[in-house]
């Protein structure tokens, strides 16, 4: 027979387990959820707003640019494409044990704005449909993020681009 302390212990420690999980879990979901917010306010061009989702020593690839010439970049960049829309399937999101980091991978594409690719929307959770689809329609890229915890916020500490390549990214 088990006693009622060895019970209690299990019964604690089986909770701590799945609040660990449903820690991990709503970080995952709240990387995505930050992934989200940038991509409107690239779409925005709210350059300030974007940046202060980087943490201290921020630092971006191709090129190892910092955060004051990502700026400079991002502003560039804005009034070149003009009024555009990013279109990308659900984020690859992987927390680190700790839950203090965390990377992610979000494959996309920058479209005019208002452009719809008929049937884009339905594969969300289907990346690798949604890149099969999209590599039809337009220029890929892949973006690799290296997040950090600062407080109860996720930060971007690293982010690297890269053109599509073909399936083997």
């Amino acid at each position: 027979m088990i006693g009622n302390g060895f019970k209690s212990c299990l019964a604690v420690w089986l909770l701590a387990l799945a609040l660990a999980g449903c820690g991990e879990k709503d970080d995952t979901q709240a990387v995505r959820a930050m992934i989200q917010k940038g991509a409107k306010m690239a779409e925005q061009h709210d350059i300030g707003d974007l940046m202060d989702l980087t943490a201290k020593g921020f630092a971006a690839d191709p090129g190892n640019h910092g955060a004051a010439e990502v700026r400079a970049i991002l502003f560039s960049a804005f009034r070149h494409y003009g009024e555009f829309d990013i279109r990308y399937p659900r984020p690859a999101v992987t927390v680190a044990e700790g839950r203090s980091g965390a990377s992610a991978v979000v494959h996309f594409m920058i479209v005019r704005r208002d452009y719809e690719i008929p049937g884009l929307k339905e594969l969300y959770d289907d990346p690798q449909r949604w890149l099969e689809l999209a590599s039809e329609k337009a220029d890929l890229y892949q973006l690799k993020l290296e997040l950090v915890r600062e407080e109860s916020r996720w930060l971007v500490r690293q982010a690297t681009l890269e053109g599509f390549k073909g399936w083997g990214f």
